[in-house]
């Protein structure tokens, strides 16, 4: 069983920064598609950004320029660097891995950006 444990949420100020970090247990990380999803109350979740084993990139157009997405496969770990965050960004974030017809996902972690 995959587990994966996120980290790096919580409160900053419009046009600041944070970086989440999803690390994986397991052998098929390398392998892997891994997502950034997020979720705000009363709102459909939606993909933030992905990246697949290849190091190829997708981003929602509401985060392109602003958030990057990243991976190391040495850590089993992917990277979401966040910035110029806005009050609209607030959302639960979920960090998912796709391999197959695997799916997996972490335990989520709060980003809040409010002044």
């Amino acid at each position: 069983q995959v587990q994966l444990v996120e980290s790096g949420g919580g409160l900053v100020q419009p046009g600041g920064s944070l970086r989440l970090s999803c690390t994986a247990s397991g052998s098929i990380f390398r392998l892997s598609v891994m997502g950034w999803y997020r979720q705000a109350p009363g709102k459909q979740r939606e993909l933030v950004a992905r990246i697949t084993s290849g190091e190829t990139t997708n981003y929602a157009d509401s985060v392109k320029g602003r958030f990057t997405v990243s991976r190391d496969n040495a850590e089993n770990t992917v990277f979401l660097q966040m910035d110029a965050l806005k009050p609209d960004d607030t959302a639960v974030y979920y960090c998912n891995l796709q391999f197959a017809l695997l799916n997996y996902w972490g335990q989520g972690t709060q980003v809040t950006v409010s002044s």
